[in-house]
């Protein structure tokens, strides 16, 4: 969507407190087809969404899933793949937060600055497509978990509350980076910052194995990791087997809770910043 569209709104509508919902609305969208065209021009940064849940289900289940599940990696596929539903969300946020700061280095967001449009608007947009971007790598990483034999013992509703549940949780990530990516100075310092986040979290939980086998110490952190909440209650959701309630209760406490915390902080770091 070119800047000429988006400079369209009325001109009265210069400070951000007076822009009504409608208009609100309509910056939104407008930004939300500039980024997705963006998609369209460079299909090379679709690469991770579609590429990272078959490299991961590849290696992991054929790597790993013989020693993990005692060599019936049958089994492991069924206890993987929901919790790869959880890690997938994680690791495109993060490239969002490259993504915000690589914008401002070039000069993008100047764009943003003269026009009038509320500053929220330009990373709700943003945050739109990122969650698009994480249900397609969803959608591979389905198709690729059937075809390497996931079995689903419930049914489609429960299946797509497992992914519901999965964005849900990635989207309040996607602010988290977002704001990581509007603090720190460049592009390398975010995914630096990134994976000293994401790697304990992603590891010390029960996404890749059964946390009865670590020790005590880590037993405590996954048990309050929300990335083990999440990998839980998509097991439960697709298995039919284990607790859905609090498994799912506390996924969307974390979201709601990361969202309410760190949307404000990212649209007034972006505010400041530009």
């Amino acid at each position: 969507m070119s800047a000429a569209t988006l400079s369209s709104a009325p001109l009265e509508a210069h400070g951000e407190g007076r822009i009504g919902l409608r208009a609100n609305l309509r910056h939104i969208s407008a930004l939300v087809r500039r980024n997705a065209l963006q998609i369209k021009q460079d299909p090379e940064s679709m690469f991770d969404a579609l590429l990272m849940p078959i490299i991961f289900s590849l290696l992991f289940v054929y790597v790993f899933g013989g020693a993990v599940a005692q060599g019936d990696r049958d089994a492991y596929v069924n206890y993987f793949i929901p919790g790869m539903m959880a890690m997938g969300g994680l690791n495109i946020a993060m490239s969002v937060g490259t993504g915000v700061n690589d914008d401002f280095n070039k000069g993008v967001m100047d764009r943003f600055r003269t026009m009038p449009i509320a500053r929220s608007s330009v990373l709700i947009a943003k945050l739109i497509v990122e969650t698009g971007r994480m249900l397609v790598s969803t959608v591979v990483l389905l198709i690729m978990g059937f075809a390497m034999g996931f079995d689903l013992e419930t049914g489609p509703l429960e299946l797509l509350a497992a992914v519901a549940l999965a964005l849900l949780f990635g989207s309040s990530l996607t602010w988290v980076f977002m704001l990581l990516g509007l603090s720190v100075k460049t592009p390398q310092a975010v995914q630096g910052l990134g994976f000293l986040v994401i790697m304990p979290l992603q590891f010390g939980s029960s996404i890749f194995a059964p946390t009865a086998t670590m020790p005590g110490w880590l037993q405590s952190f996954t048990k309050y990791n929300p990335l083990s909440q999440l990998a839980d209650g998509a097991r439960a959701l697709t298995s039919g087997h284990g607790a859905v309630a609090h498994p799912v209760t506390m996924v969307v406490i974390w979201a709601l809770a990361i969202t309410v915390v760190t949307a404000p902080l990212a649209v007034a770091k972006f505010r400041n910043k530009t």
